[in-house]
């Protein structure tokens, strides 16, 4: 039996004219849901959830038609296009949304990711997202990431809403793939960032390839050794205090201990 049709949005953070996401919203398109493309005019990476600059102001986009699918960009961020299709501005609101898929991996401590930042976004608006992230700048096999989007689509329609599923693959044939596998994600490098200093005298941080992780169940160590990963994350939430920081405050001052 075929899955019920969804209406999907698909954004990224790369720009709404990349390879990636058009490869991702014709193999969404094609499994038979009913998908709406907004994303980002420019590059946007590394914006993580952001979209303050853009809220209260007209926001100029632009569209283009191709394979039957109108891919719109808005002057602002993943988590912005989010919002602006869950309340209904590029027609009826979506079910789910898929973000990516994005030009490079998304692994480990991923708070700046836009491609990440967008599904997070469609969390907290009571969405579920799906992040996906292909393992080269320039990817050779974007379709491997793109029909493992669309099987997972049916795993998260089945999952409580406000549900995000991050996944990195790397850019191999699906048939090269060596398997996949839950990965919990790896604890932040500091061997990835070192400070320099620009020519000119100002400040730098520079990316450089990182020392591996120790621990092989991390989605850095399993992306090395040629696996798919999948990692369920979730967003800011409230957590349990071990040292009540209220009832420190009321302990310096008489006034507040009501």
């Amino acid at each position: 039996m075929a899955s019920e049709q969804l209406r999907v949005l698909i954004t990224n953070d790369d720009g709404y004219q990349a390879r990636g996401i058009r490869a991702l919203a014709r193999a969404i398109a094609g499994a038979g849901h009913d998908v709406v493309v907004v994303a980002p005019l420019t590059d946007q990476s590394g914006v993580g959830t952001a979209r303050a600059a853009w809220v209260d102001r007209p926001i100029a986009t632009n569209s283009e038609d191709a394979d039957g699918i109108t891919y719109i960009g808005i002057d602002g961020t993943p988590a912005l296009a989010v919002t602006l299709g869950r309340l209904g501005s590029f027609g009826a609101p979506p079910d789910l949304v898929v973000s990516g898929i994005n030009h490079g991996y998304n692994f480990g401590v991923i708070l700046h990711s836009g491609t990440v930042g967008a599904a997070l976004t469609a969390a907290t608006q009571g969405l579920s997202g799906l992040a996906v992230s292909l393992g080269a700048e320039d990817p050779k096999h974007l379709e491997t990431a793109a029909m493992i989007s669309v099987e997972l689509i049916d795993w998260l329609r089945a999952e409580p809403s406000g549900t995000v599923l991050n996944v990195n693959v790397p850019d191999v044939a699906l048939s090269d793939l060596t398997g996949v596998r839950n990965a919990r994600l790896a604890p932040y490098n500091p061997s990835r960032l070192v400070a320099g200093l620009a020519p000119t005298g100002e400040p730098m941080a520079i990316l450089r390839t990182p020392e591996p992780s120790a621990d092989p169940d991390t989605d850095e160590c399993l992306l090395a050794a040629g696996y798919a990963t999948l990692t369920p994350i979730v967003g800011i939430q409230d957590a349990p205090s071990q040292d009540d920081p209220a009832r420190h405050l009321k302990s310096r001052w008489d006034n507040l201990s009501r």
